[in-house]
């Protein structure tokens, strides 16, 4: 599916690099009030947040890459498989336009939901869930 997807709108540079570029975006936004600048600080940290996963699972310090792809223009991101900056089109990492964007309008509906729901159910991740005690006896053979 992702490849008809990029047949359909294109691509763009991948590794997060496009959500962060979409951060600038935000600067244009005047919030009428506190709610709208907290949300719009949301918004700008949500954008950052692939980019830092990726970084930080490669082992490395998600906040200073982060700082120095968005110093960047264009295409200019990091590649986590060599450790590199690069154009990441021109390295071949990209993702399709229309992945990205419909990620983006699903992540700003479910948020949009939440915050005009009264009231949400979660469940709470036991600390220790312990499983059935295993028997002595091989599998099937109870």
């Amino acid at each position: 599916h992702a490849t008809r997807a990029a047949v359909e709108e294109g691509i763009v540079a991948g590794g997060g690099v496009a959500l962060l570029r979409a951060k600038s975006a935000l600067a244009n936004i005047t919030p009428e009030n506190a709610d709208e600048a907290t949300g719009i600080q949301i918004v700008a940290r949500a954008v950052e947040s692939p980019l830092r996963t990726i970084v930080e699972n490669a082992g490395l310090e998600g906040s200073v890459v982060v700082a120095k792809v968005a110093e960047g223009t264009g295409d200019f991101g990091y590649n986590a498989k060599t450790d590199e900056y690069v154009d990441m089109l021109a390295a071949g990492i990209i993702d399709p336009k229309k992945v990205t964007r419909v990620a983006l309008e699903n992540a700003a509906s479910v948020a949009g939901m939440i915050l005009t729901t009264e009231c949400a159910l979660i469940d709470i991740k036991e600390e220790n869930a312990g499983g059935m005690p295993m028997s002595g006896a091989m599998p099937g053979m109870m």
